[in-house]
């Protein structure tokens, strides 16, 4: 039977390594979403390059493995890794800052995207698995336990992954530290896996990777932040000055759409036309009944339900807007004010309407 001591160790390098690539691969939606949106082209593209890296990255791994399989090449397979996912954030800000690719067909721009940011990443990661197993096995009488259990949990790190990146990591802590955050571990991993004969080499080059890893990170840190005012698990949420109707006002961004021109200090301004046909039918409404009560499914920049309330303060208003962040983004960057009539209800109104 294989060692358990090695067989552990390999599990938990597989299954950080899986991690990592589940992690960098939701992430890649959100990154990407402030220029292209997200569509099925987005995460079609998204999975399939992800899934090319991987697989070229299994097929390096195995060759690379059998000529020169040792500690020291797979502690070197993760520092590139790590160093790699390092460069996904200049990459995206190059590649989306000069509109590169944007004149051509969309799936192919989203494509060609995907491509230069995440492939390299993730063929790095996907080189792991095979050095793993080359390491871990003994006995060719062992080579189906420990290729199962090498692969097993590389699928648990991925779908812990994907779990914990969609629910929580993106809405706690936004896509640019996730991905400093990968390199960060992706880097350590290579110091776990590295098995150096003289002690004294470990921490030298612990050293060296830290300063490899904060350069990059103090040097050029204001390059690393998006222009957007928030993150959630819906939308990269922007609030950029804009001229409509002749006036400056504020626009709400979720992701590559402008979804409202707001007035912070004029909530009757309405910046599109289909919000002046609702309140003029709005006003005939009223004129007719009196303190009315109005319901929005969706709240955006909270424009029409600023203008019923402004004019209109007897009314009972109720919105439904499924993402906190938006609402929260309005109050903080649009001026909403927290004691305003508006009532929010942050769910989505098809569940508004089974409550009630």
């Amino acid at each position: 039977m294989f060692s358990i001591p090695r067989i552990w160790k390999s599990s938990f390098l597989v299954f950080v390594e899986g991690t990592c690539t589940m992690v960098i691969e939701l992430v890649a939606g959100r990154i990407l979403a402030p220029y292209v949106g997200v569509s099925l082209y987005t995460w079609t593209s998204i999975i399939g390059v992800v899934l090319a890296g991987i697989s070229l990255g299994n097929y390096l791994g195995g060759k690379i493995a059998d000529r020169y399989g040792s500690p020291l090449v797979l502690a070197l397979m993760f520092f590139a890794a790590g160093l790699t996912s390092i460069t996904i954030l200049p990459i995206a800000g190059l590649l989306t800052g000069h509109d590169l690719f944007l004149s051509t067909n969309i799936m192919v721009t989203i494509s060609l995207y995907s491509f230069f940011i995440f492939f390299v990443p993730t063929c790095m990661l996907g080189m792991i698995p095979p050095l793993v197993i080359k390491l871990t096995l003994q006995d060719l009488g062992e080579t189906g336990s420990v290729a199962g259990t090498i692969y097993a949990f590389s699928s648990v790190g991925s779908i812990v992954g994907t779990f914990i990146t969609g629910f929580y990591l993106i809405s706690w802590f936004g896509t640019r530290t996730i991905v400093w955050t990968v390199a960060a571990v992706l880097l350590a991993m290579g110091i776990v896996a590295w098995n150096p004969r003289r002690r004294f080499v470990r921490p030298i080059a612990s050293f060296c990777l830290i300063g490899i890893y904060l350069f990059p990170l103090l040097t050029f840190r204001d390059i690393w932040h998006g222009d957007f005012v928030k993150e959630s698990n819906y939308f990269a949420i922007k609030v950029v000055d804009r001229k409509a109707d002749e006036r400056d006002v504020k626009a709400l961004v979720l992701d590559s759409l402008v979804h409202s021109y707001v007035d912070p200090d004029d909530p009757t301004f309405l910046g599109y036309g289909y919000e002046k046909v609702f309140a003029r039918l709005t006003d005939y409404y009223v004129s007719q009944h009196p303190a009315p009560s109005v319901f929005f499914v969706g709240g955006g920049g909270y424009v029409l339900p600023r203008y019923i309330e402004a004019l209109y303060p007897d009314s009972q208003i109720d919105v439904s807007e499924i993402d906190p962040a938006v609402t929260q983004v309005v109050h903080d960057y649009l001026e909403m004010p927290r004691d305003t009539i508006i009532n929010t209800y942050n769910i989505d109104a098809r569940l508004f309407f089974i409550q009630e």
